[in-house]
């Protein structure tokens, strides 16, 4: 979907389209940007940035308090117009999703690209039948695979439609940067920018091995950026999440101890997340009394969290606008959860030449 959150509330509210939304806590409240519509994009504002900043970025913008049920509702509609199709389904997220659609196409297409161009009807219908039934747009992308067809997917968004066929992906990745690559974040993009492989086309014309550079990732790389990806869909449900706690010793509401086991929590949990090649939608706090009483409280965003200073001030965030530490603590908690097999940015592509 495009700009989920923000496209939802200037459908709902007509006189908000075109202008610059920013969902999330307004400025003067110190609240946290949850979501950004295209027009305030342009400006810089992204998810997670403090509402603070996105006013000085975007003065024009209208601060809107998100209303999570409504989008968690549009969103099951949504998936039941995908899902009247008969396709087989990965959801990522509230506003994501891969299909698989080779059953639809059938057997008989035995030409890998005349497969995929086979899927454009397809495609269409779902553009049209989300735009018809819900008043919303979304971009779809084709491909032989999950890397290429969310690639595909974010390359012309709004309302974009794209096929990269097997002949044309890997002219189709050359142009793009390293950071585009499933997998590729802000330490592995530094590491491979120092070396001299900035876009995906170095990568594909490098000579030696990558492992000297980025480890393990490095043969799973270069395979990327031949655009070959063999992951399959995970269809299991279960809700992924990662976590990480800290139980002191003497009940303890000393902001600095608690900031540091935030910091040093939000870091615990980037390395694992950067490690197994995924984001994050959703940041949870958890703190514990000397009562035993436990809270905990959460707070999503559209796109998806990978780094530790994102994490860790979403929670910063959490702790104070909930006010949960009115009295010493025994435990202290930080987690992620809408974990899953997710860009680690929303990219920003330059449209086909």
């Amino acid at each position: 979907m495009d700009a989920f959150y923000a496209s939802v509330e200037q459908r709902d509210r007509p006189e908000l389209r075109g202008r610059p939304i920013i969902v999330g806590g307004p400025s003067e409240l110190r609240g946290v940007v949850c979501a950004a519509s295209y027009e305030a994009r342009k400006f810089g504002v992204r998810s997670a940035m403090p509402s603070r900043t996105a006013a000085r970025l975007c003065p024009q913008g209208v601060f809107i308090r998100p209303r999570m049920e409504a989008y968690r509702e549009e969103s099951r509609e949504i998936f039941r117009l995908v899902r009247e199709t008969g396709v087989v389904i990965e959801q990522v997220s509230v506003d994501e999703a891969y299909l698989e659609a080779t059953a639809l196409v059938g057997p008989a297409v035995t030409d890998p690209d005349a497969a995929l161009r086979a899927a454009l009807p397809l495609a269409e219908h779902l553009k049209q039948s989300i735009r018809g039934q819900r008043g919303l747009t979304a971009s779809v992308g084709i491909a032989s695979n999950k890397l290429l067809a969310k690639l595909a997917s974010d390359f012309r968004k709004p309302d974009g439609l794209m096929l990269v066929t097997e002949a044309e992906k890997v002219a189709f990745l050359r142009p793009l940067p390293c950071r585009t690559l499933h997998g590729v974040g802000a330490v592995t993009a530094d590491v491979l920018a120092k070396a001299g492989l900035n876009t995906i086309g170095d990568v594909q014309d490098h000579p030696g091995d990558l492992r000297a550079l980025i480890g393990s990732f490095g043969p799973v790389l270069k395979r990327y950026a031949m655009g070959e990806d063999d992951r399959p869909l995970e269809l299991g449900d279960e809700i992924k999440s990662i976590s990480s706690e800290n139980t002191f010793d003497r009940d303890t509401a000393h902001r600095p101890t608690l900031r540091a086991c935030l910091k040093e929590q939000a870091a615990d949990i980037a390395a694992k997340l950067q490690r197994r090649r995924l984001a994050a939608r959703t940041v949870q706090v958890k703190v514990r009394y000397g009562d035993f009483s436990t809270l905990t409280r959460q707070f999503s965003v559209e796109e998806p969290l990978t780094e530790a200073k994102d994490i860790y001030r979403l929670g910063c965030w959490l702790l104070g606008k909930e006010n949960l530490v009115d009295r010493p603590l025994r435990l202290i908690g930080l987690g992620v959860s809408g974990v899953g097999d997710v860009s680690a940015t929303q990219l920003r592509l330059p449209l086909a030449p």
